[in-house]
């Protein structure tokens, strides 16, 4: 008996290392910038996302729209963050981007291309369905950055054009006069992973931790997971190898899994108490994600983890 969930095929292309739904760490690359676009494929980034709205100035966006329109024709791939639905600039960059779409939503990436858009400041239904439909068949991550899109992330979630939801701190702060504190934005955060959950969407992705590197950047990362969220925004090529194996089973994690499943598979694999429905859920997850990511589980590096209780264990007595 088991419980799987989706697993990440790992592409050919270098702008979309795992597919979207499981990808990690978002790397957003200034694209007035292409020097930059190299080093960014060749970073741990599950996802190189190049930037042509918060990280470009309003008199450097046209040519920055050209130097993705460029990269994205030389062979390359790649997500695009767009500007905001209501922009001055929000037509021009879909407009340009339909014309180089070489993808199709769930299907083999051809050469080349354009695999998905993040919309930001998206603050309603119509500003991500009008995006999907000016962009057939790309994936659309609606960043929320706003008190009044944080509102409606129900709907928002709910839309057909939603793929996945990101959390957009730095705007959603300077909108809201929220600190950056864990408990601060621990609301916010919980509704993120509440409304793509009652939609059946992937998790969502977190904001990021803006030049924070070792130790802080690995807190930050814990909390994330801690919230449910099991992507994050990266801002450096530097911080996307903390950010992949903070959102990755830990050693702990996966001794504990198998530790469940072999005890589960020696007494019979039946179903013995209330406990072991969701348990048996949590440790099939973990080690299927595990596996979509390459994490090899090391008996010797996991000490007494696999005597211990997994964190979302229930106990019925």
């Amino acid at each position: 008996m088991s419980f799987p969930v989706a697993t990440a095929e790992f592409t050919t292309t270098p702008g979309q290392k795992l597919t979207a739904d499981l990808a990690r760490s978002w790397l957003l690359v200034n694209a007035a910038q292409p020097e930059r676009f190299a080093a960014a494929e060749e970073s741990p980034a599950d996802v190189v996302v190049l930037d042509i709205e918060d990280a470009v100035a309003p008199q450097g966006k046209d040519a920055a729209r050209a130097h993705v329109l460029d990269w994205l024709a030389s062979g390359h791939t790649g997500w695009v963050r767009i500007n905001g639905y209501g922009s001055r600039w929000w037509a021009d960059d879909v407009e340009a981007l339909a014309q180089v779409i070489s993808s199709r939503l769930g299907g083999p990436q051809r050469e080349g291309g354009l695999l998905g858009v993040m919309l930001a400041m998206v603050e309603s239904t119509d500003h991500v369905n009008e995006t999907a439909a000016k962009l057939p068949g790309v994936p659309v991550v609606a960043l929320v950055e706003t008190a009044r899109g944080l509102q409606r992330i129900n709907s928002i979630a709910a839309a057909k054009g939603t793929f996945r939801l990101a959390f957009g701190i730095g705007d959603f702060r300077r909108d809201t006069g929220f600190g950056e504190s864990p408990m601060a934005l621990a609301y916010a955060r919980s509704q993120f992973t509440i409304a793509a959950k009652a939609t059946g969407l992937p998790a969502a992705i977190d904001g990021p931790t803006v030049g924070s590197t070792g130790v802080k950047l690995a807190e930050a990362t814990a909390v994330t997971a801690e919230f449910g969220m099991s992507g994050k925004l990266c801002l450096t090529p530097e911080q996307c190898a903390a950010i992949n194996e903070g959102l990755s089973p830990s050693q702990e994690e996966l001794g504990w899994a198998h530790e469940f499943l072999a005890d589960f598979e020696a007494d019979g694999g039946q179903i013995r108490n209330g406990s072991d429905l969701p348990r048996l859920a949590r440790a099939n997850k973990i080690t299927a994600l595990a596996e979509a990511f390459g994490v090899t589980w090391r008996p010797e590096s996991s000490g007494d983890a696999a005597s211990t209780t997994a964190p979302s264990d229930t106990f019925h007595y």
